[in-house]
Protein backbone atom coordinates (compact mmCIF):
# COMPACT_ATOMS: atom_id res chain seq x y z
CA UNK A 1 0.00 0.00 0.00
CA UNK A 2 1.20 3.14 -0.81
CA UNK A 3 1.53 6.29 1.75
CA UNK A 4 -1.50 8.01 -0.60
CA UNK A 5 -3.82 4.61 -0.37
CA UNK A 6 -3.43 4.28 3.22
CA UNK A 7 -4.35 8.10 4.17
CA UNK A 8 -7.24 7.23 1.77
CA UNK A 9 -7.88 4.14 2.85
CA UNK A 10 -11.31 3.98 4.84
CA UNK A 11 -11.26 2.66 8.71
CA UNK A 12 -10.05 4.37 11.75
CA UNK A 13 -7.03 6.76 11.78
CA UNK A 14 -4.23 6.76 14.30
CA UNK A 15 -1.61 9.65 15.32
CA UNK A 16 1.07 9.49 17.47
CA UNK A 17 2.29 12.98 18.74
CA UNK A 18 5.37 13.51 20.49
CA UNK A 19 6.72 16.10 22.21
CA UNK A 20 10.05 18.19 22.35
CA UNK A 21 12.42 17.68 25.39
CA UNK A 22 15.53 16.99 23.86
CA UNK A 23 17.57 14.20 25.73
CA UNK A 24 14.16 13.58 27.95
CA UNK A 25 13.30 12.22 24.66
CA UNK A 26 14.48 8.53 26.57
CA UNK A 27 11.30 8.97 29.08
CA UNK A 28 9.15 8.89 25.66
CA UNK A 29 11.10 5.94 24.34
CA UNK A 30 10.45 3.71 27.64
CA UNK A 31 6.94 4.44 27.73
CA UNK A 32 7.03 3.55 23.32
CA UNK A 33 8.16 0.60 24.31
CA UNK A 34 5.66 -0.32 26.40
CA UNK A 35 2.99 0.77 23.80
CA UNK A 36 5.38 -1.01 20.92
CA UNK A 37 5.40 -4.60 23.25
CA UNK A 38 1.46 -4.71 24.02
CA UNK A 39 0.59 -4.10 20.63
CA UNK A 40 2.84 -6.06 19.25
CA UNK A 41 0.88 -8.85 21.34
CA UNK A 42 -1.92 -8.43 20.17
CA UNK A 43 -0.90 -8.11 16.40
CA UNK A 44 -0.11 -11.57 15.95
CA UNK A 45 3.16 -10.75 14.06
CA UNK A 46 5.20 -11.02 17.00
CA UNK A 47 8.64 -11.25 14.61
CA UNK A 48 8.33 -7.79 12.22
CA UNK A 49 5.75 -5.60 13.99
CA UNK A 50 6.60 -1.85 14.13
CA UNK A 51 4.63 0.84 15.51
CA UNK A 52 4.44 2.51 11.74
CA UNK A 53 2.36 -0.87 11.13
CA UNK A 54 -0.40 0.74 14.10
CA UNK A 55 0.06 4.17 13.47
CA UNK A 56 -1.14 6.21 10.34
CA UNK A 57 0.86 9.68 11.19
CA UNK A 58 3.53 10.74 13.36
CA UNK A 59 3.41 13.86 14.33
CA UNK A 60 6.56 15.41 16.64
CA UNK A 61 8.42 18.89 18.01
CA UNK A 62 12.43 18.24 18.48
CA UNK A 63 13.55 15.89 19.60
CA UNK A 64 10.07 14.36 19.38
CA UNK A 65 10.79 14.90 15.49
CA UNK A 66 13.91 12.61 15.81
CA UNK A 67 11.93 9.59 17.50
CA UNK A 68 8.77 10.22 15.10
CA UNK A 69 10.92 10.39 11.71
CA UNK A 70 12.60 7.07 12.82
CA UNK A 71 9.40 5.89 13.55
CA UNK A 72 7.55 6.11 10.16
CA UNK A 73 10.77 4.61 8.66
CA UNK A 74 10.07 1.48 10.55
CA UNK A 75 12.38 1.49 12.93
CA UNK A 76 11.82 0.14 16.24
CA UNK A 77 11.94 1.45 19.17
CA UNK A 78 14.67 -0.01 20.84
CA UNK A 79 16.72 0.59 17.27
CA UNK A 80 15.84 4.25 18.24
CA UNK A 81 16.87 3.75 21.96
CA UNK A 82 20.11 2.40 21.22
CA UNK A 83 20.80 5.54 19.17
CA UNK A 84 20.10 7.68 21.75
CA UNK A 85 22.30 6.13 24.44
CA UNK A 86 25.25 5.42 21.80
CA UNK A 87 25.32 8.67 20.36
CA UNK A 88 23.79 11.27 22.98
CA UNK A 89 27.44 12.31 24.46
CA UNK A 90 28.61 13.15 21.02
CA UNK A 91 25.36 15.03 19.86
CA UNK A 92 25.80 17.08 23.01
CA UNK A 93 29.58 18.52 22.05
CA UNK A 94 30.57 21.40 23.92
CA UNK A 95 30.74 24.54 21.36
CA UNK A 96 34.50 26.02 21.43
CA UNK A 97 34.97 29.27 23.85
CA UNK A 98 34.27 31.85 20.83
CA UNK A 99 31.10 30.59 20.32
CA UNK A 100 29.83 29.63 23.22
CA UNK A 101 28.55 33.09 23.91
CA UNK A 102 25.88 31.99 20.55
CA UNK A 103 25.40 28.72 21.22
CA UNK A 104 26.23 26.02 23.68
CA UNK A 105 26.96 22.85 21.78
CA UNK A 106 27.92 22.39 17.84
CA UNK A 107 26.23 20.86 15.53
CA UNK A 108 27.90 18.66 13.32
CA UNK A 109 28.03 15.53 14.63
CA UNK A 110 24.34 15.63 15.51
CA UNK A 111 24.15 16.22 11.68
CA UNK A 112 26.38 13.50 11.00
CA UNK A 113 24.22 10.85 13.28
CA UNK A 114 20.85 12.27 11.19
CA UNK A 115 22.52 11.78 7.87
CA UNK A 116 23.08 8.37 9.35
CA UNK A 117 19.83 7.44 10.56
CA UNK A 118 17.67 9.12 7.72
CA UNK A 119 20.08 9.06 4.95
CA UNK A 120 21.95 12.00 3.46
CA UNK A 121 19.62 11.68 -0.07
CA UNK A 122 16.06 10.72 1.72
CA UNK A 123 13.97 13.85 1.30
CA UNK A 124 10.55 14.69 2.93
CA UNK A 125 8.92 12.71 -0.40
CA UNK A 126 10.37 9.48 -0.04
CA UNK A 127 9.22 6.29 -0.49
CA UNK A 128 11.00 4.57 2.40
CA UNK A 129 8.52 6.49 4.87
CA UNK A 130 5.72 4.23 5.20
CA UNK A 131 3.36 6.86 7.15
CA UNK A 132 2.48 10.70 7.49
CA UNK A 133 5.12 12.32 9.26
CA UNK A 134 5.17 15.60 10.48
CA UNK A 135 7.93 18.06 12.05
CA UNK A 136 7.37 20.99 13.35
CA UNK A 137 10.18 24.07 13.58
CA UNK A 138 10.21 27.62 13.65
CA UNK A 139 10.74 30.01 10.63
CA UNK A 140 12.52 32.76 12.29
CA UNK A 141 13.04 34.22 8.86
CA UNK A 142 9.16 34.77 8.07
CA UNK A 143 8.23 34.70 11.99
CA UNK A 144 6.15 31.67 11.86
CA UNK A 145 5.49 28.19 13.45
CA UNK A 146 5.74 25.57 10.24
CA UNK A 147 4.74 21.97 10.81
CA UNK A 148 6.03 20.17 7.68
CA UNK A 149 4.53 16.94 6.72
CA UNK A 150 4.68 14.78 3.72
CA UNK A 151 0.99 14.85 2.82
CA UNK A 152 0.77 14.17 -0.74
CA UNK A 153 -2.11 16.24 -1.32
CA UNK A 154 -1.04 19.20 0.79
CA UNK A 155 -0.82 22.46 -0.69
CA UNK A 156 3.51 23.17 -0.88
CA UNK A 157 3.96 19.58 -1.47
CA UNK A 158 2.74 19.54 -5.41
CA UNK A 159 5.75 18.48 -7.08
CA UNK A 160 5.36 20.58 -10.11
CA UNK A 161 6.52 23.82 -7.66
CA UNK A 162 9.42 24.59 -7.34
CA UNK A 163 9.69 24.97 -3.75
CA UNK A 164 7.81 21.79 -3.47
CA UNK A 165 8.51 20.90 0.30
CA UNK A 166 8.65 17.00 -0.35
CA UNK A 167 12.16 17.89 -2.19
CA UNK A 168 14.26 18.73 1.43
CA UNK A 169 15.72 16.46 2.77
CA UNK A 170 14.63 14.57 5.75
CA UNK A 171 17.72 14.81 7.89
CA UNK A 172 17.86 18.53 7.58
CA UNK A 173 13.98 19.41 8.30
CA UNK A 174 14.35 17.01 12.28
CA UNK A 175 17.66 18.80 12.71
CA UNK A 176 15.84 22.30 12.01
CA UNK A 177 13.16 21.32 14.11
CA UNK A 178 15.99 20.62 17.08
CA UNK A 179 17.67 23.82 16.80
CA UNK A 180 16.90 24.81 20.44
CA UNK A 181 18.39 28.64 20.74
CA UNK A 182 21.20 29.05 23.35
CA UNK A 183 21.98 24.77 22.94
CA UNK A 184 22.93 24.81 18.83
CA UNK A 185 23.13 26.96 16.00
CA UNK A 186 20.13 27.54 13.78
CA UNK A 187 19.57 25.39 10.61
CA UNK A 188 19.38 27.33 7.58
CA UNK A 189 17.17 25.60 4.76
CA UNK A 190 16.34 26.25 1.28
CA UNK A 191 13.02 25.55 -0.20
CA UNK A 192 13.04 25.97 -4.13
CA UNK A 193 14.77 29.55 -4.93
CA UNK A 194 14.29 30.44 -1.28
CA UNK A 195 16.48 29.85 2.01
CA UNK A 196 14.89 30.06 4.94
CA UNK A 197 16.82 29.90 9.22
CA UNK A 198 14.77 27.92 11.30
CA UNK A 199 15.18 27.14 14.76
CA UNK A 200 13.42 24.48 17.11
CA UNK A 201 9.77 24.00 16.95
CA UNK A 202 9.77 24.09 21.04
CA UNK A 203 9.48 28.30 20.36
CA UNK A 204 6.28 27.69 18.70
CA UNK A 205 2.57 26.65 20.18
CA UNK A 206 3.16 23.32 19.05
CA UNK A 207 6.20 22.01 21.61
CA UNK A 208 3.44 19.20 22.11
CA UNK A 209 1.49 18.68 18.53
CA UNK A 210 -1.15 16.39 19.22
CA UNK A 211 -3.61 19.27 18.66
CA UNK A 212 -2.78 20.61 15.50
CA UNK A 213 -2.16 17.03 14.57
CA UNK A 214 -5.45 16.31 14.59
CA UNK A 215 -6.23 19.70 12.74
CA UNK A 216 -4.30 18.90 10.36
CA UNK A 217 -5.47 15.40 9.74
CA UNK A 218 -9.56 16.67 9.80
CA UNK A 219 -9.51 20.41 8.71
CA UNK A 220 -10.39 20.70 4.87
CA UNK A 221 -7.33 23.12 3.49
CA UNK A 222 -4.50 20.42 4.64
CA UNK A 223 -6.44 17.83 2.02
CA UNK A 224 -6.48 14.47 4.28
CA UNK A 225 -10.06 15.41 5.45
CA UNK A 226 -9.85 12.20 7.79
CA UNK A 227 -13.61 11.81 9.77
CA UNK A 228 -13.58 13.16 13.27
CA UNK A 229 -14.88 10.58 15.91
CA UNK A 230 -14.24 8.90 19.23
CA UNK A 231 -14.24 5.68 17.03
CA UNK A 232 -12.62 7.26 13.89
CA UNK A 233 -9.82 9.04 15.04
CA UNK A 234 -7.12 7.80 18.29
CA UNK A 235 -4.90 10.67 19.22
CA UNK A 236 -1.93 9.40 21.75
CA UNK A 237 0.20 11.60 22.94
CA UNK A 238 3.69 11.38 24.98
CA UNK A 239 5.27 14.04 26.84
CA UNK A 240 8.97 14.26 27.80
CA UNK A 241 8.41 15.31 31.38
CA UNK A 242 7.14 18.55 32.76
CA UNK A 243 8.49 20.52 35.52
CA UNK A 244 6.28 23.43 37.14
CA UNK A 245 8.35 25.56 38.86
CA UNK A 246 6.27 27.68 42.41
CA UNK A 247 8.54 30.43 44.08
CA UNK A 248 6.63 31.08 47.19
CA UNK A 249 9.48 33.74 48.17
CA UNK A 250 9.52 35.63 44.69
CA UNK A 251 9.40 39.24 45.40
CA UNK A 252 8.65 41.83 42.74
CA UNK A 253 11.89 43.01 42.77
CA UNK A 254 13.40 39.99 42.04
CA UNK A 255 12.08 40.43 38.54
CA UNK A 256 14.27 42.33 36.48
CA UNK A 257 15.65 41.68 32.84
CA UNK A 258 17.81 38.56 33.35
CA UNK A 259 15.01 37.18 35.43
CA UNK A 260 12.44 37.40 32.51
CA UNK A 261 15.04 36.26 29.54
CA UNK A 262 15.58 33.26 31.78
CA UNK A 263 12.13 32.75 33.17
CA UNK A 264 9.54 33.72 29.88
CA UNK A 265 10.57 31.39 26.99
CA UNK A 266 10.19 28.76 29.24
CA UNK A 267 7.01 29.83 31.31
CA UNK A 268 5.25 30.32 27.50
CA UNK A 269 6.53 26.79 26.34
CA UNK A 270 5.53 25.61 29.44
CA UNK A 271 1.72 27.23 28.97
CA UNK A 272 1.30 26.46 24.75
CA UNK A 273 2.26 22.58 25.72
CA UNK A 274 -0.80 22.48 28.33
CA UNK A 275 -3.06 24.43 26.61
CA UNK A 276 -2.71 21.71 23.70
CA UNK A 277 -3.18 18.86 25.96
CA UNK A 278 -6.16 20.64 27.61
CA UNK A 279 -7.74 21.23 23.77
CA UNK A 280 -7.23 17.55 23.21
CA UNK A 281 -8.99 16.85 26.14
CA UNK A 282 -11.64 19.20 25.77
CA UNK A 283 -12.48 18.15 22.46
CA UNK A 284 -11.56 14.42 22.83
CA UNK A 285 -12.77 11.44 24.70
CA UNK A 286 -9.68 11.58 27.04
CA UNK A 287 -8.85 8.09 28.46
CA UNK A 288 -5.52 8.54 30.15
CA UNK A 289 -3.85 11.74 31.64
CA UNK A 290 -2.60 12.91 34.62
CA UNK A 291 -4.11 16.17 36.23
CA UNK A 292 -3.60 19.46 34.31
CA UNK A 293 -4.50 21.40 37.70
CA UNK A 294 -6.44 21.50 40.77
CA UNK A 295 -9.59 23.06 39.68
CA UNK A 296 -10.20 20.44 36.05
CA UNK A 297 -8.58 17.83 37.50
CA UNK A 298 -7.54 15.39 34.34
CA UNK A 299 -11.22 15.81 32.36
CA UNK A 300 -11.30 11.94 31.95
CA UNK A 301 -15.11 11.37 31.59
CA UNK A 302 -15.48 14.98 31.70
CA UNK A 303 -18.23 17.00 29.47
CA UNK A 304 -16.95 19.62 26.96
CA UNK A 305 -18.60 21.66 24.05
CA UNK A 306 -18.76 18.80 21.98
CA UNK A 307 -20.79 16.02 22.21
CA UNK A 308 -19.98 13.07 21.28
CA UNK A 309 -16.05 14.09 21.52
CA UNK A 310 -14.10 14.20 18.66
CA UNK A 311 -11.60 11.17 18.66
CA UNK A 312 -10.51 9.43 21.22
CA UNK A 313 -7.08 10.50 23.27
CA UNK A 314 -4.49 9.29 25.51
CA UNK A 315 -1.81 11.20 27.29
CA UNK A 316 1.28 10.00 28.72
CA UNK A 317 3.59 12.34 30.64
CA UNK A 318 5.36 12.64 34.24
CA UNK A 319 5.98 15.37 36.43
CA UNK A 320 9.94 16.36 37.42
CA UNK A 321 9.31 17.39 40.55
CA UNK A 322 9.68 15.86 43.94
CA UNK A 323 6.53 15.27 44.26
CA UNK A 324 5.66 14.13 40.90
CA UNK A 325 9.35 11.34 40.96
CA UNK A 326 7.81 10.22 44.45
CA UNK A 327 4.48 9.45 43.36
CA UNK A 328 6.33 7.16 40.37
CA UNK A 329 8.31 5.56 43.19
CA UNK A 330 11.16 7.77 42.03
CA UNK A 331 12.13 9.62 45.12
CA UNK A 332 15.69 8.78 45.12
CA UNK A 333 16.08 10.56 41.65
CA UNK A 334 16.73 14.49 42.32
CA UNK A 335 14.61 16.44 39.98
CA UNK A 336 17.52 19.11 39.53
CA UNK A 337 19.55 15.99 37.67
CA UNK A 338 16.51 15.41 35.26
CA UNK A 339 15.12 17.95 34.58
CA UNK A 340 17.25 19.78 31.90
CA UNK A 341 17.48 19.19 28.25
CA UNK A 342 20.66 18.49 28.08
CA UNK A 343 20.68 15.86 31.18
CA UNK A 344 23.20 13.02 29.02
CA UNK A 345 24.87 12.24 32.45
CA UNK A 346 21.68 11.16 33.65
CA UNK A 347 20.35 8.61 31.22
CA UNK A 348 19.37 5.51 33.56
CA UNK A 349 17.45 7.87 35.57
CA UNK A 350 15.41 9.49 33.17
CA UNK A 351 15.27 5.51 31.42
CA UNK A 352 13.65 4.69 34.97
CA UNK A 353 11.14 7.37 34.62
CA UNK A 354 9.67 6.45 31.29
CA UNK A 355 9.51 2.90 32.69
CA UNK A 356 7.58 4.11 35.47
CA UNK A 357 4.97 5.35 33.97
CA UNK A 358 5.13 3.34 31.53
CA UNK A 359 4.06 0.16 34.10
CA UNK A 360 1.35 2.31 35.35
CA UNK A 361 -0.03 3.89 32.86
CA UNK A 362 0.08 2.11 29.88
CA UNK A 363 -2.69 -0.33 29.24
CA UNK A 364 -3.83 -2.43 26.45
CA UNK A 365 -7.54 -1.60 26.92
CA UNK A 366 -7.29 1.88 26.52
CA UNK A 367 -6.35 1.16 22.88
CA UNK A 368 -9.49 -1.63 22.45
CA UNK A 369 -11.32 0.00 20.25
CA UNK A 370 -8.66 1.01 17.89
CA UNK A 371 -6.92 -2.82 17.27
Amino acid sequence: MTLSERIRAKGPKRILALDGGGIRGIITLEILAEIENRLREKSGRPADFVLADYFDFMAGTSTGAIIGTALSLGMTVPEIRSFYLATSREMFEEASVLRRFRYKYEDTKLSQKLHEVFGADTTLGSDRIKTLVMAVMRNATTDSPWPVTNNPFAKFNQRELPGCNLNIPLWQLVRASTAAPCFFPPEVVRVGAEEFVFIDGALTTYNNPAFQAFLMATVEPYNLNWPAGEDNILVVSIGTGTNPKADVDLQPSDMNLLYHSASLPLALMFAALNEQDFLCRVFGKCLVGDPLDSEIGDLIGKRGPVNPKLFTYLRYNAELTFKGLAELGLADIQPEDVQKIDSVENLGDLQRIGQAVAQRKVKIQDFAAFL
